[in-house]
């Protein structure tokens, strides 16, 4: 004798009803809730790709400097405050800049971008930059930080399509460092 599986109503993600489903995929009650989920999910898709391309460059720009900076964080979890040397955790780093963001050829520069701890360091001490450059040059050499001082002054105006394709980028290479060291 076979035995019958009880099945247990769930609960309808349009209208939230409860019904019984056909099927352990079935997630609405009937043909009229998966048309309007349907027809919301076509919505949903259509209003991102609406705000995508009403964005600005500046917008585009701040989207990709969230991005950029998420992977120095996690990049850099385990180095320390570039500036102090102490240990770094989630709630006080920050992603500092040797050369400010108004220097634009250099502004998604790795080696220009440093994790720091966000207080004393980055905020009340403007970045602590005499110790920065000095422990700028223990981490990498006094060759990287002449190169950096060299070509921090270049001028760059990213275009949209270049913005969208750095996103990309460190949104990867994000994805591939948390693989690496787990998330901050």
């Amino acid at each position: 004798m076979s035995k019958l599986l009880k099945v247990k109503n769930k609960k309808c993600k349009e209208c939230g009803s409860d019904y019984t489903p056909f099927k352990t995929t079935q997630v609405v009650c009937s043909p009229k809730c998966a048309s309007i989920l349907a027809e919301k999910k076509v919505w949903k898709e259509k209003k991102k790709i609406m705000i995508e391309n009403t964005r600005t460059r500046t917008e585009w720009l701040t989207i990709a400097q969230a991005v950029f900076n998420t992977y120095i964080r996690i990049r850099d979890k385990h180095k320390g405050c570039i500036s102090c040397g102490k240990p770094l955790n989630k709630n006080n780093t920050d992603a500092g800049h040797l050369w400010p963001l108004k220097y634009s050829y250099i502004r998604f520069n790795e080696y220009n971008v440093n994790a720091q701890c966000s207080r004393p360091c980055n905020k009340d001490m403007s970045g602590d930059i005499n110790n920065y450059r000095k422990n700028f040059v223990i981490r990498y050499s006094e060759e990287k930080l002449k190169e950096l001082d060299l070509i921090a002054h270049r001028e760059k105006k990213y275009t949209i399509d270049e913005i969208k394709d750095l996103i990309d980028e460190y949104k990867l290479k994000i994805k591939l460092k948390i693989k690496e060291h787990g998330k901050f």
